[in-house]
């Protein structure tokens, strides 16, 4: 018998399974850790990829908008953002020249205490931050994409000198990775060039369901990812810094450069080190999200789903460890979450797209192509979890424990399970 423990929340969930049982117990490859964080950062700066270092791409007179990812993303914001102002501050860019822009995309606006735990508690009160509004009527048009996408982008971004991108590279199941242009859109975009972006994640036919080109670490060819390329283009930033963090959660690397270059430079990095490949699929995937703050709410949390689904057999169980804290956020996902009729679910959603929407889609897709996917959560959130076709757990053993009831009535007494214990962060590759 071996324990295996999963982060949930800023917590721990443990479970008992007997050794012969386990196929995987995925974590990525092996990457060292980067130990001084701002060095890493200061050597981004100034040794970038594909651009000159800051200092010779920002002049002393120039007004310079950061932007920097929301609170839903694990990024070190708070680790990198005094690094980059001191460089502006050296430069002789004062603290009044520079506004921090939050990327919401369509998210909720930051809370001060939560400002301050993304910027860090200095920066939030030495710098003017500013919330993106993706329903502001002060958005600035920047012009249309190939994809006859009208980009209409935050208005401080656009008027600022320069523009910096901050964020964090990871695996993504529609745009293939995160980060990098996602800072642009949609992190700063307006609402119905979100959508527009989007909608490109299903097929050009009603019952199609998801593009198969907008997947995990697919960059080609992927029309998401190329609509969110050229509104980043249009608005001209000057660099980008990205951290690139191992599967099981360890800043790898921080790029700095180009802010099309350095990013590509992170996902070719990224998957490299968080990518796994796997000889067969198991009957059982036990993850987890990560923990806090990536398992805040059920909309981020499936992430966990959209990459486990890689290494799980059609039909088989999942189990995940999500706290889900503020799970009814945003209400518009788990309005759509709780449908199960997908023909009818995938009308609507075409007829009134959303991301939430389309996340929630894909979700119960991956769910229905399960026989039961259980989750261990808070009680509070079980009537949540039951209506969106799964099953609730208070304990990760509990939720095991019903899982091998299953197997047992199904004469399954060789069944094979796979551990994921940051499953958004691990890429399952079958060979």
């Amino acid at each position: 018998m071996k324990t295996f423990s999963l982060p949930c929340g800023k917590g721990i969930q443990r479970v008992h399974i007997q050794e012969e049982h386990v196929l995987y117990d995925l974590h990525g490859n092996a990457a060292a850790a980067v130990t001084d964080e701002g060095e890493a950062v200061r050597q981004a700066l100034r040794h970038p990829v594909g651009s000159a270092p800051l200092r010779e791409v920002i002049r002393p007179t120039d007004t310079v908008a950061i932007i920097v990812s929301d609170i839903t993303r694990l990024v070190h914001t708070a680790q990198m953002l005094p690094v980059i102002v001191e460089e502006l501050n050296g430069i002789g860019v004062a603290d009044a020249q520079i506004t921090v822009i939050t990327a919401q995309g369509t998210h909720r606006a930051h809370t001060p205490s939560e400002d301050a735990v993304v910027c860090g508690p200095d920066m939030a009160r030495r710098l003017r931050i500013v919330n993106h509004d993706s329903r502001s009527n002060t958005l600035a048009f920047a012009g249309t994409t190939s994809y006859g996408n009208d980009v209409y982008l935050n208005a401080e971004a656009v008027k600022a000198d320069k523009v910096i991108l901050t964020g964090a590279v990871s695996f993504h199941p529609m745009a293939g990775f995160g980060g990098g242009r996602k800072a642009v859109l949609p992190g700063i975009a307006g609402y119905e060039t979100i959508m527009r972006n989007h909608a490109l994640a299903l097929t050009d036919f009603v019952g199609g369901g998801c593009n198969p080109q907008c997947e995990t670490s697919l960059l080609e060819d992927n029309p998401l990812h190329g609509d969110m390329k050229e509104a980043a283009a249009l608005l001209q930033p000057v660099f980008l810094i990205n951290t690139v963090f191992t599967a099981d959660g360890d800043l790898y690397e921080v790029v700095g450069g180009h802010w099309y270059d350095a990013w590509k430079k992170g996902c070719e990095d990224l998957l490299r080190i968080a990518s796994v490949p796997i000889q067969e699929a198991a009957d059982v995937t036990i993850g987890s999200a990560g923990g806090y703050p990536k398992d805040m709410n059920l909309y981020q949390s499936t992430k966990a789903h959209m990459n486990a689904v890689f290494a799980t057999k059609p039909g088989g169980l999942m189990i995940f460890t999500l706290d889900c804290p503020d799970i009814k956020e945003p209400a518009i996902f788990t309005d759509w979450f709780f449908r199960s009729d997908m023909a009818s679910f995938e009308a609507d959603l075409r007829a009134d797209f959303s991301i939430p929407a389309f996340v929630a889609f894909k979700t119960r897709c991956i769910i229905q192509s399960m026989k039961h996917v259980y989750i261990v959560t808070r009680p509070e959130n079980f009537d949540i979890i039951r209506q969106s076709g799964q099953i609730p757990a208070a304990t990760l053993q509990e939720a095991w424990d019903m899982a091998k009831q299953v197997l047992e009535q199904e004469g399954r007494i060789h069944y094979k399970v796979t551990i994921m214990s940051h499953a958004a962060a691990t890429f399952p590759v079958l060979k």
